[in-house]
């Protein structure tokens, strides 16, 4: 199929003909530069070689779990993943994102939702805006990683290491869920796994101190729950 030229590189890894066939048909009408893969040897290398800016992954493949080609692009580079599958288990939707999955859509699904997932997972993708010195912004709220500081509006927050670090993790995936999983890894190690009670009452006292040095309300719900899965933060947008 000849691709829309110029728009965002899709790599689409669906193993049923039909199906991939009407997703690329679809997808270049909407202006993607489509690829395909009908399996996940040839995912990873039409992956390495063209680069896409989003990767459309189905987990039923012929040869592998859609699982190790998730994880394979990870261990390389930060290229959104959106996965499509008939997987309705909960567990395989944690597992998924916490495997570096940026969203997750079942089957059946409407065609306008997916392009909408598709969109936001590249934006995403660019990441939140940083600088040279390891500043992160979003709205009002402004972490430096270099003097370990956090500031709204210019009022510093006092947070603790963990707490610290935490919104940091959050950040650097803003829009994105955080698995409880990936917190626990990142912020407390390995020796913590299973141990999401952590997570729970530091999330709730991040929460409290952005609160209270929050004078205009606009950082209210900034960091949302995702039932059963974990956390991210709102996009707020830069200032």
């Amino acid at each position: 199929m000849s691709p829309a030229a110029g728009g965002p590189r899709i790599l689409v890894v669906e193993d049923d003909a039909e199906t991939r066939s009407a997703l690329l048909r679809e997808l270049a009408a909407g202006g993607y530069e489509v690829d395909e893969a009908p399996d996940g040897r040839t995912a990873l290398e039409r992956w390495a070689l063209r680069r896409p800016d989003v990767v459309l992954l189905d987990l039923g493949l012929p040869d592998m779990d859609g699982l190790r080609v998730v994880s394979a692009i990870r261990r390389e580079a930060a290229t959104p993943i959106v996965i499509l599958s008939g997987r309705y288990e909960e567990r395989e939707k944690v597992e998924a994102l916490d495997r570096g999955a940026d969203d997750y859509v079942t089957k059946p699904f409407g065609v306008d939702e997916l392009r909408a997932r598709l969109r936001v997972a590249i934006r995403r993708g660019a990441g939140p805006r940083g600088d040279a010195e390891g500043r992160i912004a979003s709205g009002p709220l402004v972490l430096d990683a270099g003097r370990h500081e956090v500031a709204i509006g210019g009022r510093p927050v006092d947070l603790t290491p963990r707490e610290f670090e935490l919104l940091r993790v959050l950040l650097t995936h803003r829009g994105r869920v955080v698995t409880k999983g990936r917190l626990l890894r990142a912020v407390w190690g390995e020796a913590y796994r299973g141990e999401d009670s952590y997570v729970y009452v530091h999330v709730s006292q991040l929460r409290r101190k952005l609160a209270a040095a929050d004078a205009t309300g606009v950082l209210d719900g900034l960091i949302v729950t995702e039932p059963g899965v974990g956390y991210r933060i709102r996009d707020l947008g830069d200032t």
